[in-house]
């Protein structure tokens, strides 16, 4: 007999939205049915925040920027009309852009049509694009998409010999903010080896997603590259999917960006409710608050029940992780806070992790989220009376009924489709849910001083890698071992990181090394 819950206590904690065809259910997440006194005022204070962000307020204290991600899908909300002409005139572009695309008035140099698309970009400027195109994406798109995400050569390699001989008939985005992304522009460099090798001329090929006065928006003028398209300082990575970052490869998809950012403004208009709970994005945050007690003391595990969905759950990491895990709050007290996403998709998960949620440590929550339709057309039964979308939601269904038997606590979100409108909803509700979180305790959602830390050590480890290459060049033929080579470069203290560039570049056939019987003792030395 399952352990199950009274229908009255269900309709109760289940907010249904009707204008998005989506329901939030939060009856198994063993919240208080009321809000307390202390948190009802800290949710008066985060709304109203909300409302000055909306309005153009300094949200971003240490950057001393706006924060306008809600713009994008209703430019009145935009504090200038400046703004306001620049969101409306990127939007008709980006659709007139496509529409040529399409039409085959930009194509390349050498073939009738652009057929795939091949996405350089690291971060939000990948996740998100990825996410829209394995959501919206079909067997009769426009065009085919690849995606090129990191800085390792050989899955660049793998990524480019995957196109094949479509090489010539590819168009190339290449996005970043800044337009000095080390990850993105190595992609570009290799790419663009590629395509000299090919004989095919890059800028012929080249899109750049950028700020208008970056070293890549001049690096595309200089070169005569198809198109530039703007990033503004007031969006973040983690919260540009609904700027051209995402609405370009809706377009080239074939998709309504106008859906995609009309089912973002419903939600937005949903969550400006003062009535927490029926404000979608307030009562995820409320669960959210409940279930880490305020401080992130349980994980939130991610669990999509359709493939078109797999991408949500590393899109969601980067929002939720990259905008409350901080050291310090907004009054510069040292917390520590942070909340772990994980997740793949079910059932797949239900393999993989679904033994330890039911049995093991009671650290997380799980937040399924359910797709009523399972596909354009009648599914055949593979058992009589029985579908594979049926099993599906049995799945789903079962290992939500597992869980609550062992009082673990769950969430579920309930979409009838996957459609444009209902993604932009879906998007909507996690940027508005972990911006008021992070009101609620107090953090800076929109900065992210962890990344740049790690950013300017990396630099750090390739300038003491250039070193060591240059000590070997001027001292060659002979040879050195790690400890001899950080004492002449003065890096002493740091010892282990030269031997581990050393053997990094001897991997690759940059020194040459003579290994000794004692690992740590072998000798480097310079090419001839």
């Amino acid at each position: 007999m399952l352990k199950t819950q009274s229908w009255n206590y269900f309709q109760q904690h289940c907010l249904h939205i009707p204008e998005l065809g989506m329901s939030i259910d939060t009856s198994r997440m063993n919240a208080p049915d009321n809000l307390s006194d202390t948190l009802r005022e800290k949710f008066n204070i985060a709304l109203e925040k909300m409302q000055e962000l909306e309005k153009g307020a300094i949200s971003n204290p240490d950057e001393n920027q706006m924060v306008g991600h809600y713009w994008l899908r209703n430019p009145d909300l935009a504090p200038n009309e400046s703004i306001q002409k620049q969101i409306i005139s990127t939007l008709e572009k980006i659709q007139q852009f496509a529409l040529e695309v399409h039409q085959k008035k930009i194509k390349p140099k050498n073939s009738t049509k652009f057929r795939y698309v091949l996405s350089l970009g690291i971060g939000g400027s990948s996740l998100g694009p990825q996410l829209i195109q394995s959501s919206l994406g079909s067997h009769e798109e426009h065009m085919k998409f690849y995606f090129i995400d990191n800085t390792d050569p050989d899955g660049i390699d793998r990524t480019i010999s995957s196109i094949g001989k479509g090489l010539s008939e590819t168009l190339i985005i290449i996005i970043s903010k800044s337009g000095n992304t080390l990850e993105t522009l190595n992609a570009m460099i290799e790419v663009r080896e590629y395509f000299n090798r090919a004989g095919l001329d890059f800028a012929r090929h080249a899109v750049a997603v950028t700020r208008e006065t970056s070293q890549l928006a001049k690096l595309a003028s200089k070169e005569k590259w198809i198109r530039c398209f703007p990033m503004w300082d007031w969006i973040g990575g983690r919260t540009s999917i609904l700027s051209v970052v995402g609405l370009l490869p809706a377009a080239l998809l074939g998709q309504n960006i106008n859906n995609l950012l009309g089912g973002a403004k419903i939600m937005d208009e949903l969550t400006r409710s003062t009535k927490i709970k029926e404000n979608p994005a307030a009562l995820l945050a409320w669960m959210l608050h409940h279930a880490g007690g305020g401080k992130g003391q349980k994980a939130m595990v991610m669990l999509p029940y359709k493939d078109r969905l797999c991408h949500l759950s590393p899109y969601l990491q980067q929002l939720v992780m990259e905008s409350v895990g901080k050291e310090k709050n907004l009054k510069g007290k040292i917390v520590n806070h942070g909340l772990t996403v994980y997740g793949s998709k079910g059932s797949t998960d239900q393999h993989s992790i679904g033994q330890q949620l039911r049995d093991g440590p009671d650290n997380f929550f799980v937040v399924f989220i359910e797709v009523l339709k399972d596909r354009e057309y009648l599914s055949i039964e593979v058992e009589p009376s029985v579908t594979s979308g049926d099993f599906l939601q049995g799945f789903l269904l079962g290992t939500r009924d597992a869980l609550f038997q062992k009082g673990r606590a769950s969430l579920t979100i309930t979409l009838e489709e996957i459609n444009p409108q209902t993604l932009g909803a879906l998007i909507a509700l996690f940027e508005r849910a972990i911006g008021l979180y992070a009101n609620l305790i107090g953090i800076n959602a929109y900065h992210q001083p962890g990344v740049e830390a790690g950013k300017l050590a990396a630099a750090d480890i390739i300038k003491l890698s250039i070193k060591i290459l240059n000590y070997l060049k001027t001292n060659p033929r002979q040879k050195f071992d790690a400890v001899t080579i950080s004492d002449a470069i003065n890096e002493s203290e740091n010892t282990e990181t030269v031997y581990k560039l050393l053997q990094h570049l001897a991997a690759n056939q940059r020194v040459l090394k003579f290994p000794e019987k004692v690992q740590f003792a072998s000798f480097f030395q310079a090419y001839n």
